[in-house]
């Protein structure tokens, strides 16, 4: 059974940061791009950020270039979000998800599965 379980979310103020992270298992987690999904209340889910199966190719969507990183440790089965100069227009739940298509078709297209965890709060508000 495919499990991915988010955690590191928070409340932060503007400008903070915060870790998230996904421990993935039910799967093969280094045969499998990844990708974080975010959905704000009222708002429909929007990738967020993608990275290859060997880690050494990511995506951003262009809100969060240059705020944000995307990592995985293949040997731990754990995928990471780290976010900087957090802003309020980021609030939102966060999902790790395993990708449908390569991550290279993210920023254009639908790429990720349905298949999602409970997901982690992410509040940035003064």
């Amino acid at each position: 059974e495919v499990q991915l379980v988010e955690s590191g979310g928070g409340m932060v103020q503007p400008g903070g940061s915060l870790r998230l992270s996904c421990a993935a298992s039910g799967f093969t987690f280094d045969s499998v791009d990844m990708s974080w999904v975010r959905q704000a209340p009222g708002k429909g889910p929007e990738w967020v950020s993608g990275i290859n199966r060997g880690g050494d190719s990511t995506y951003y969507t262009d809100s969060v270039k240059g705020r944000f990183t995307i990592s995985r440790d293949n040997a731990k089965s754990t995928l990471y979000l780290l976010m900087n100069s957090l802003k309020p227009e980021v609030t939102a739940l966060y999902y790790c998800t395993r990708n449908a298509l390569p991550v290279e078709f993210c920023p254009v297209t639908n790429c990720y599965e349905g298949h999602w965890g409970q997901g982690t709060q992410v509040t940035v508000s003064s």
